[in-house]
Protein backbone atom coordinates (compact mmCIF):
# COMPACT_ATOMS: atom_id res chain seq x y z
CA UNK A 1 0.00 0.00 0.00
CA UNK A 2 1.32 3.43 -0.93
CA UNK A 3 0.58 6.17 1.57
CA UNK A 4 1.09 9.89 1.15
CA UNK A 5 0.72 13.14 3.02
CA UNK A 6 1.60 16.78 2.55
CA UNK A 7 3.37 18.85 5.20
CA UNK A 8 4.17 22.52 5.44
CA UNK A 9 7.87 23.42 5.49
CA UNK A 10 10.07 26.47 4.97
CA UNK A 11 10.34 25.31 1.33
CA UNK A 12 6.56 25.17 0.87
CA UNK A 13 4.33 22.11 0.96
CA UNK A 14 6.29 18.85 0.76
CA UNK A 15 4.65 15.72 -0.61
CA UNK A 16 5.78 12.61 1.28
CA UNK A 17 5.20 9.17 -0.22
CA UNK A 18 5.94 5.91 1.54
CA UNK A 19 5.26 2.22 1.93
CA UNK A 20 4.43 0.23 5.03
CA UNK A 21 7.53 -1.40 6.54
CA UNK A 22 7.92 -3.63 9.57
CA UNK A 23 11.52 -2.45 10.03
CA UNK A 24 11.14 1.33 9.60
CA UNK A 25 10.87 3.65 12.59
CA UNK A 26 7.20 4.55 12.73
CA UNK A 27 6.29 1.76 10.30
CA UNK A 28 6.73 3.66 7.03
CA UNK A 29 9.66 3.52 4.61
CA UNK A 30 10.07 6.72 2.59
CA UNK A 31 9.69 6.43 -1.19
CA UNK A 32 9.95 10.13 -1.99
CA UNK A 33 9.91 13.71 -0.79
CA UNK A 34 8.89 16.27 -3.40
CA UNK A 35 9.24 20.04 -3.09
CA UNK A 36 6.99 22.53 -4.90
CA UNK A 37 7.88 22.87 -8.58
CA UNK A 38 10.29 19.94 -8.48
CA UNK A 39 11.35 18.61 -11.84
CA UNK A 40 10.25 14.95 -11.89
CA UNK A 41 8.66 15.19 -8.44
CA UNK A 42 5.95 12.79 -7.32
CA UNK A 43 2.31 13.59 -7.88
CA UNK A 44 -0.54 11.93 -6.02
CA UNK A 45 -1.77 8.90 -7.97
CA UNK A 46 -4.99 6.90 -7.97
CA UNK A 47 -4.85 4.21 -5.33
CA UNK A 48 -2.57 6.13 -2.97
CA UNK A 49 -4.01 6.60 0.49
CA UNK A 50 -3.73 9.90 2.33
CA UNK A 51 -2.45 8.73 5.70
CA UNK A 52 -0.70 11.49 7.67
CA UNK A 53 -0.30 9.32 10.77
CA UNK A 54 1.88 6.88 8.80
CA UNK A 55 4.50 9.62 8.50
CA UNK A 56 4.68 10.76 12.14
CA UNK A 57 8.32 9.71 12.60
CA UNK A 58 9.43 11.10 9.24
CA UNK A 59 7.62 14.41 9.84
CA UNK A 60 9.18 14.67 13.30
CA UNK A 61 12.64 14.26 11.79
CA UNK A 62 11.96 16.75 8.98
CA UNK A 63 10.65 19.37 11.41
CA UNK A 64 13.67 18.84 13.66
CA UNK A 65 15.94 19.29 10.64
CA UNK A 66 14.23 22.53 9.59
CA UNK A 67 14.49 23.82 13.18
CA UNK A 68 18.23 23.04 13.26
CA UNK A 69 17.90 20.36 15.95
CA UNK A 70 18.69 17.41 13.66
CA UNK A 71 21.67 17.27 11.33
CA UNK A 72 21.14 13.79 9.87
CA UNK A 73 17.86 12.00 9.23
CA UNK A 74 17.55 8.35 10.22
CA UNK A 75 14.90 7.18 7.78
CA UNK A 76 14.41 3.87 6.01
CA UNK A 77 13.89 4.22 2.26
CA UNK A 78 11.93 2.15 -0.22
CA UNK A 79 14.62 0.52 -2.35
CA UNK A 80 14.72 2.05 -5.81
CA UNK A 81 17.30 3.02 -8.38
CA UNK A 82 20.20 1.28 -10.06
CA UNK A 83 23.27 0.04 -8.21
CA UNK A 84 25.16 3.15 -9.36
CA UNK A 85 22.37 5.44 -8.11
CA UNK A 86 22.28 3.62 -4.78
CA UNK A 87 26.04 4.11 -4.35
CA UNK A 88 25.74 7.82 -5.15
CA UNK A 89 22.75 8.26 -2.82
CA UNK A 90 24.59 6.48 0.00
CA UNK A 91 27.53 8.84 -0.52
CA UNK A 92 25.18 11.81 -0.18
CA UNK A 93 24.24 10.68 3.30
CA UNK A 94 27.88 10.87 4.39
CA UNK A 95 28.21 14.60 3.60
CA UNK A 96 28.32 16.40 6.95
CA UNK A 97 25.62 18.92 7.80
CA UNK A 98 26.55 22.45 6.76
CA UNK A 99 29.28 21.36 4.32
CA UNK A 100 29.40 20.82 0.59
CA UNK A 101 31.21 18.54 -1.82
CA UNK A 102 31.51 18.72 -5.60
CA UNK A 103 30.13 16.21 -8.08
CA UNK A 104 33.74 15.13 -8.67
CA UNK A 105 34.21 14.55 -4.94
CA UNK A 106 31.16 12.26 -4.91
CA UNK A 107 32.53 10.37 -7.92
CA UNK A 108 35.76 9.74 -6.01
CA UNK A 109 33.84 8.70 -2.87
CA UNK A 110 32.10 5.91 -4.80
CA UNK A 111 35.32 4.74 -6.47
CA UNK A 112 34.69 6.34 -9.85
CA UNK A 113 36.96 8.79 -11.63
CA UNK A 114 36.36 12.52 -11.34
CA UNK A 115 35.40 12.31 -15.01
CA UNK A 116 32.26 10.47 -13.89
CA UNK A 117 30.96 13.71 -12.35
CA UNK A 118 28.32 14.06 -15.06
CA UNK A 119 26.99 10.54 -14.35
CA UNK A 120 27.02 11.36 -10.64
CA UNK A 121 25.00 14.49 -11.40
CA UNK A 122 22.44 12.44 -13.30
CA UNK A 123 22.13 9.99 -10.39
CA UNK A 124 21.77 12.85 -7.92
CA UNK A 125 19.09 14.40 -10.12
CA UNK A 126 17.13 11.15 -9.81
CA UNK A 127 17.26 11.20 -5.99
CA UNK A 128 13.63 10.71 -4.93
CA UNK A 129 14.20 11.84 -1.34
CA UNK A 130 15.16 15.51 -1.52
CA UNK A 131 16.09 17.18 1.74
CA UNK A 132 16.48 13.94 3.76
CA UNK A 133 19.03 12.47 1.36
CA UNK A 134 21.01 15.71 1.18
CA UNK A 135 21.77 16.19 -2.50
CA UNK A 136 21.56 19.94 -1.90
CA UNK A 137 25.04 19.66 -0.35
CA UNK A 138 26.59 18.86 -3.74
CA UNK A 139 27.81 21.83 -5.73
CA UNK A 140 29.61 22.42 -8.98
CA UNK A 141 33.33 22.82 -9.44
CA UNK A 142 34.61 26.13 -8.13
CA UNK A 143 31.82 26.36 -5.56
CA UNK A 144 29.01 27.35 -7.91
CA UNK A 145 25.46 26.20 -7.33
CA UNK A 146 24.49 23.69 -9.97
CA UNK A 147 21.64 21.30 -10.60
CA UNK A 148 18.88 20.70 -8.11
CA UNK A 149 15.58 19.09 -9.02
CA UNK A 150 13.82 21.45 -6.61
CA UNK A 151 15.45 24.49 -8.21
CA UNK A 152 18.55 26.45 -7.31
CA UNK A 153 16.59 28.82 -5.05
CA UNK A 154 15.47 25.86 -2.95
CA UNK A 155 19.02 24.47 -2.89
CA UNK A 156 20.37 27.82 -1.69
CA UNK A 157 17.63 28.02 0.95
CA UNK A 158 18.63 24.61 2.35
CA UNK A 159 22.34 25.48 2.38
CA UNK A 160 21.58 28.81 4.08
CA UNK A 161 19.40 27.05 6.67
CA UNK A 162 22.22 24.64 7.53
CA UNK A 163 24.81 27.42 7.70
CA UNK A 164 22.63 29.53 10.02
CA UNK A 165 21.95 26.64 12.38
CA UNK A 166 25.54 25.48 12.30
CA UNK A 167 26.76 28.96 13.27
CA UNK A 168 24.28 29.19 16.17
Amino acid sequence: MTACTTITSPLGDLLLVGEESATAKGGTALASVSVPGQKGGAIVRDGWISEPEAFTEIVTQLRSYFEGRLTRCDIEYVISGSDFQQRVWTALESIPYGTTLTYGDIAEKIGATRAAARSVGTAIGANPALVVRPCHRVIGAGGRLAGYAGGLECKQQLLDLENVHQAA
